[in-house]
């Protein structure tokens, strides 16, 4: 546990988020949960921003209710047993689970943060049912690992590094 106290939890957050592509948006509408597969990129604040379809469950459950959740996964680590590649285990993969609401923006700069991070997206952003959306979070728990988790605050956690 004291291995556990002594690492930095912010800066490994930090370092899953400027690492990931890919979340799990996690909405709910009259008390039905939905979780869908995202693309992600991220404000120089660390507010997430995402380029959603109208025509997707998740994006329809964001305009009844914007409360919302993004789990980011970053890869497994750790050894093996027998001191061979990473460990099987998936309790040993770094995960950060950001809480908060999502709206819909009209950011330049979140679009150019986005189509950075994910150029292929440029095929799709000029749809008319596609648009981007930023979350304003509210909350934040990061799991470095088996046994190794702790309630990040949003305010320390989104200053830039």
């Amino acid at each position: 546990m004291a291995v556990a106290q002594e690492r930095d939890f912010y800066a490994e957050a930090r370092l899953l988020i400027r690492n990931v592509r890919t979340a799990t948006l996690a909405t709910c509408e009259a008390g039905i949960p939905h979780a869908a597969l995202v693309t992600v990129a991220f404000m120089p604040d660390a507010a997430p921003v995402l380029l959603l379809s109208e025509l997707s469950v998740h994006t329809r459950q964001l305009m009844a209710n914007p409360a919302c959740a993004l789990l980011l996964v970053g890869e497994m680590t750790g050894e093996a047993d027998n001191g061979g590649p990473a460990s099987a285990n998936p309790q040993t993969t770094p995960r950060l689970c950001l809480t908060g609401t999502a709206a819909r923006t009209e950011n330049g700069l979140a679009r150019s943060i986005f189509l950075e991070r994910h150029p292929y997206a440029e095929l799709y952003v000029g749809f008319g049912d596609f648009g981007f959306w930023q979350l304003s979070l509210t909350d934040s728990y990061y799991i470095g690992g088996f046994g190794a988790a702790r309630k990040l605050m949003v305010a320390k956690f989104s200053t830039p590094q």
